[in-house]
This record gives C-alpha cells, structure tokens and sequence, in this order.
C-alpha cells in the first residue's frame, strides 16, 4: 500500500533545540499508528511537522503529496485541510456554539452553501454521536463531548490522515476509551490515524503499529505487537484444550433384577355378596443393547402383568350334632372356634 506519510533522517528542531534527529518512517494509508514516549520525548513536534507548524531542519518529508522540506507558505493551509488535527486543548471557540465552531471551520476553508454546510454539520455531529449537542455552548459540555466536538471538527473536510496530539490528556478512561474506539472506527473507514499517546493500555485494548520517541530518536516498536500476539496464543491454545477426547457414549447397565409392583383392588360380587380380592403384580425388565458401540441407547421395558384373583369361598352350615358321625363327634371341641375362610386360585 502506498505510504501517505514520510520521514527520511529528518532532523526536528524547536528553534535551535534539536528535539528528534535522524527520523526516518513510513506510514501507509489506512493505518492505524501510535506515537508513544515521556513527556518530552518529542511526540507533538513530530505531529506539527508532519502538519507544517514546525520546519523541517534537514532530510525528507512528504505528507498527502506535499514536500515538507520545500513546502511554500501558500500551501501549508491545503496540507492542513488534508490533515484533520485534534488538540488536547480543545481549542473551542468559547463565544460561540457547537454549530457556529463547526460553520466557521467550514466558512474559513471555502464553503459558502448554507444548505451544504448545515449537511456537512449535521454528518459529522452523527459520526462523533452527539447530534444534540449543536446549540450547546464549549462550557455546557463534559470534558470528553468537547472532545468529540473538536474530533467532528477535524472530520469536516474529510480529510485522509487524523493526526491527533494526547486526545485523551483530558478526559476519564472510559471516555477516552470511547474517543478512540470512534478514531479506530474512522481508520477502519480508509483513513490514515495518527495518536500521540503516553497511556499505554489504549495500545493493548486498541492495537495498532508503534512508534516510540526515545532519547532523540523515533524507532519502531514491536513489543506491543509481540505481546499481543503470544497472548492470542494463550487464548488459541487454551480454546483447543477445551476439545478433549471423551470416548465412547456411556452405555447404561443393565438392572440386575426386575422390578415388581403391586396393586389390589377389593370389590364385592352382587349376586353372591361374596368380597373379590383381585391383585395385579407388573414386571419391569431393562434389556442390555445388543451392540454397546451404539451411539443411541436401545431400551426396551418389557412388562409382564399376571393376574391373581382370590375369591372368598362361602362356607357350607355345620351339621346338626346328631346327623355328625361319631368320629367327628369325638373331635369336636367344648367351644366353638371362628368360621374358616378359604381361598381359590383362579
């Protein structure tokens, strides 16, 4: 992919004070980069040279086509609408509201159709989420929408490259979290993102290519990258652990003993008036599965019903004493015992 942004040992001075020496990168479009190091370290004067705020000493440089080391002072306001430039400042107008920041940014660089503008205003006030916010002034809102405000502001001309110097230097981290989730969104987009940045987690949660300011020197920086990748092999190999070899289904075991249960009902026969015993036993049988490579479990319960019915017999009326033979005479006893119940098996 072509390089939209480049450095060749450029050297980088504030005033006499040489800040960077011996610069040299290559940022393609459509990147996603980082600008990370101390307080000092030179971050945001590499920012206003790629913007043309601070002259190029020595070497070579080019942003969206523009020579920076031979730039003329008619052109560094058309490199600057190719480079939408959030501050950590904000840098709102404070006299006016959102929708006269945004108009005047548009005014300012050629725009003239009102209908056009209050378009142009309307899409990015959508892009940063913050639609409702156009008639509010810079002092009605959190420190984290004014940012979003000036990010909208950087969004007008539709600019390829989003240079942004500590965007989240003044807002929470969730907030700053959220700003540059919608940076990401931006880049994502096909624009080129570059963020100065000394806050290190947003690196980890949103990763990008690295580079780090360092003792006078600008140099990539892989160890995010090295990281983030022997994370993901954490979280790849401990996935694959989650898959393991369980064997062949389990095959139920076979119930050693049937199971049995009863039921009685008594009811009375009306002819006779005889009481009716009947009692019902049930046989439940698990059958063991022919094959136990199944993957399906084959149950069959068999049931067996048997029905006993115990029907009361009615006794027939004793003899009278003198009609019993006398062998049965000897044998009856002086009282008389209970009446004898018998059963049939039917």
């Amino acid at each position: 992919m072509e390089a939209i942004i480049k450095l060749e040992n450029a050297v980088i001075r504030q005033q006499k004070n040489t800040i960077l020496k011996d610069v040299s990168l290559e940022i393609a479009e459509g990147e996603f980069v980082y600008l990370i190091g101390k307080v000092g370290s030179g971050k945001t004067s590499l920012l206003k040279t790629l913007y043309a705020e601070l002259p190029l000493a020595y070497g070579k440089g080019e942003v969206v086509g523009y020579p920076l080391s031979k730039i003329k002072k008619s052109q560094i306001a058309y490199l600057r609408r190719k480079c939408g430039i959030v501050f950590q400042d904000f840098k709102l107008l404070t006299d006016r509201n959102v929708y006269a920041n945004l108009e005047f940014v548009l005014k300012a660089t050629g725009w003239k159709d009102k209908k056009a503008i209050k378009e142009r205003i309307n899409e990015v006030l959508e892009k940063v989420e913050l639609p409702d916010k156009r008639d509010k002034f810079p002092h009605q809102l959190s420190g984290g929408e004014q940012q979003r405000i000036v990010l909208a502001r950087a969004l007008l001309n539709a600019p390829p490259i989003i240079l942004a110097d500590e965007p989240t230097g003044n807002i929470d981290p969730e907030t700053s979290y959220r700003l540059v989730e919608l940076l990401k969104d931006i880049c994502d987009s096909g624009k080129t993102v570059v963020i100065a940045t000394h806050q290190y987690d947003l690196i980890e949660r949103f990763p990008g290519r690295v580079f780090r300011c360092e003792n006078g020197i600008v140099r990539e920086d892989f160890s995010f990258a090295e990281k983030q990748a022997a994370k993901n092999k954490v979280i790849n190999d401990g996935l694959k652990s989650e898959f393991v070899d369980v064997g062949s289904p389990a095959i139920a075991e076979p119930v050693e003993e049937p199971l049995e249960t009863f039921e009685e009902i008594v009811s009375t026969d009306t002819e006779t008036g005889n009481t009716i015993i009947e009692v019902t036993t049930s046989e439940i049988q698990i059958e063991e599965p022919v094959n136990e490579e199944m993957a399906t479990i084959e149950t069959t319960i068999l049931v067996e019903e048997e029905n006993l019915i115990a029907e009361e017999l009615p006794c027939e009326k004793e003899p009278e004493e003198e009609d019993k033979p006398e062998d049965e005479k000897s044998k009856k006893k002086d009282d008389d015992g209970p009446d004898i119940v018998g059963f049939e098996l039917i």
